[in-house]
């Protein structure tokens, strides 16, 4: 798709299909097209459809979830991820089985490259949902982190890793869920026009601000949710902690137990600080949901120093939820965070400037002062922002029903 035709696209009523592998982001995609009556259908290599699309709009195909299930099950991280990505092309040969002349998709890096051959070749416009930079600056920058630390791993499969460049290469646009995901496409030439910017929401029913005080006993407790990985700087998270407790010795840091095969020897280093450590909580289970929106609630400062990332959900679910959020440029947040207002933004690869970001701010928490702006970072991240967003750069390639 050139970008000079974009006025001869048309978006008719069910034209547009959406892959994914797994339940995640890109249910809100689904969610959004159903709402405006652009839905085919969603393709989902799980068990059970997205809510809010009804089961007339879902196709499934629950054995791609199974046999990922197990490899997570039964094989170390890497493993199991690579095993994963080995199952894109039979996902990939059944989407484009489903479908049919003049369907538009979207979809994600490596996925269904030849279900987007196939939509264009019959008069469909393809979209690329670009949770993280370009391929080629993501592999960059993570194979720089994995020499560091002399990881035998590479930063992901180079089998996925080709499979992302083909991706890119046969795809119209680029939903871009940041302006450092944008920057890394315009930087490889990408003609802007066809890089189209939007903010991934998060649930806001769910993470909010608890309404009670903090308590003055509470010693500082900083969060990290997610997987611990190179990439996501666990070496300078820990690292960073470890000359906090100079100053404060009471402090904890709060983490999760799912560590990546490449971060397990820098956890082993840091045995020895006191951290508290999580299961895995699975939010479609109402208990477990309530119990990690309370890990948000009861600490202080969320600390994500990453790499490179699009733009974590996590740290849209801190933000919701109050907390100063402390992170890199490269995190995609460089738009929403706000130094001193509502969190700091740091440089990549740095401990000393998480801890002295971490220090300065301790003095505001312990007075109990709370964000500033904090409905209007909730307002950003909302669906509706995201419908709004997304239905305008719809109608600015082409014509949507009722427009």
């Amino acid at each position: 798709m050139n970008a000079s035709s974009k006025n001869d696209v048309h978006f008719s009523p069910e034209s547009f299909v959406v892959a994914s592998f797994t339940r995640g982001v890109h249910d809100n995609f689904a969610k959004l097209l159903e709402k405006h009556g652009l839905l085919a259908f969603c393709a989902l290599g799980t068990r059970r459809g997205t809510q809010g699309v009804s089961e007339q709009h879902t196709r499934l195909k629950p054995v791609f979830g199974l046999l990922n299930y197990a490899a997570a099950k039964c094989l170390p991280s890497f493993q199991a991820e690579s095993f994963r990505f080995r199952l894109f092309p039979l996902f990939d040969r059944w989407v484009r089985s489903l479908l049919r002349p003049g369907q538009h998709l979207i979809t994600t890096f490596a996925v269904a490259n030849s279900a987007i051959k196939w939509s264009k070749e019959h008069g469909g416009v393809t979209f690329i949902d670009a949770g993280n930079s370009h391929p080629r600056l993501f592999w960059e920058l993570l194979t720089e982190e994995q020499k560091k630390w002399g990881s035998p791993y590479p930063p992901v499969a180079r089998f996925y890793n080709q499979r992302c460049l083909e991706t890119i290469a046969l795809s119209d646009y680029v939903f871009a869920q940041s302006p450092f995901v944008r920057d890394s496409f315009l930087d490889q030439g990408w003609d802007p026009r066809r890089v189209l910017l939007y903010f991934l929401p998060a649930n806001l029913d769910w993470f909010r601000p608890t309404d009670a005080e903090r308590p003055e006993s509470r010693p500082l407790t900083l969060l990290n949710t997610g997987g611990l990985s190179l990439r996501k700087g666990t070496p300078y998270l820990l690292e960073a902690f470890r000359l906090i407790l100079k100053k404060e010795p009471r402090a904890i840091l709060r983490l999760s137990q799912l560590v990546r095969d490449d971060a397990k020897e820098v956890v082993r280093r840091y045995a020895g600080l006191p951290i508290d450590w999580s299961p895995y909580f699975n939010l479609q289970f109402e208990d477990q949901r309530q119990r990690y929106v309370e890990r948000f609630q009861t600490s202080d400062l969320f600390v994500f120093p990453t790499i490179e990332e699009g733009f974590p959900i996590v740290v849209k679910e801190a933000l919701a939820c109050g907390l100063p959020v402390i992170t890199t440029r490269n995190s995609g947040a460089s738009d929403v965070i706000q130094p001193g207002i509502n969190g700091e933004l740091i440089p990549i690869r740095n401990p000393e400037a998480i801890a002295e970001a971490v220090l300065r701010w301790w003095p505001k928490i312990r007075e109990g002062k709370r964000l500033q702006n904090l409905q209007q970072t909730r307002d950003l991240m909302s669906f509706e922002t995201f419908d709004k967003t997304i239905v305008n750069h719809l109608a600015a390639l082409g014509t949507l029903p009722g427009r």
